[in-house]
């Protein structure tokens, strides 16, 4: 079973492009955009292979790999997207690639309380996003994909109730701020910013984030591995849902793939912000 002291790092390294590193400066770095063929963003050229780094984990969609020049990436999301994420990432979290700032924070370690609103407010933005999938006939490729963790979740807050003698609270600030913004999205028509939210809350769930359930899990469950980090064949899942995402950005002008790009930053920031229940 993992020790507190050994916990510390791995929670502090999960948050820190989200609560700590992230600013309104941090918010409006410049993404790699690009207005031309011409003129595309270069990127190192990676294959990934798993890190057990611990400085490395954080919770994106690319948080479990690091980089080792062999191919070139392909395709809108690891190209574009994982461009604009390593903009957001320290040099202890991406070593190759990170551009943020390093800025410490102090150590705390989560009660059972703290993790029992982490997950209340994942529920809301999940159950947020699957609500708008389902209402928009342009998102129906990504009904019913797998990834969709509502369900999952209720059974795990239930259980931390029940099983603690917890008091089951109210959706907080950071949830609903998120599930807000989710909703404006939506209402303005902005396809491709929804799918930079989309794809990063997504994929950063079934990577960096299932390390810190499973570190949760030792330290406040008795090893015990919530639904919410339970997927049927995960891989496959993943593998089809990127392809309907490319699929889609296949129609995109390129005003619509810079609109999708840009959007990183806040969807690390929203992100981010649940994250600080593990972190304060």
């Amino acid at each position: 079973m993992i020790c507190r002291s050994q916990l510390i790092p791995l929670l502090l390294a999960a948050a820190a492009p989200f609560s700590s590193g992230f600013s309104p400066s941090s918010i409006n770095r410049p993404l790699p955009t690009r207005k031309s063929a011409s003129s595309a963003p270069t990127f190192v050229t990676s294959t990934y292979r798993r890190t057990n780094d611990a400085t490395s984990l954080i919770t994106s969609p690319w948080s479990l790999w690091v980089s080792t020049q062999t191919t070139a990436p392909t395709g809108f999301i690891d190209t574009e997207l994982r461009g604009a994420a390593m903009k957001l990432h320290t040099r202890s979290q991406a070593p190759k690639e990170g551009e943020a700032k390093e800025e410490p924070k102090e150590p705390y370690i989560p009660t059972h309380d703290d993790y029992l609103r982490f997950l209340v407010d994942s529920q809301h933005v999940y159950k947020t996003f699957e609500e708008v999938i389902k209402s928009n006939d342009d998102l129906k490729s990504f009904r019913n994909t797998g990834l969709e963790r509502t369900k999952p979740l209720e059974s795990d807050i239930k259980f931390m109730v029940e099983e603690y003698e917890l008091t089951r609270p109210p959706v907080g600030e950071y949830g609903l701020e998120y599930a807000k913004e989710i909703r404006r999205i939506v209402r303005e028509g902005s396809i491709p910013q929804l799918m930079c939210h989309y794809y990063n809350f997504y994929f950063a769930h079934t990577a960096g984030g299932r390390m810190i359930g499973k570190r949760m899990s030792s330290l406040l469950l008795n090893g015990r591995t919530l639904e919410f980090y339970k997927w049927e064949n995960l891989n496959k899942i993943k593998t089809q849902v990127k392809e309907n995402i490319e699929q889609m950005v296949e129609s995109w002008t390129r005003e619509e793939k810079d609109d999708c790009v840009a959007e990183t930053g806040p969807a690390f920031k929203f992100g981010g912000g649940i994250n600080r229940y593990l972190t304060h």
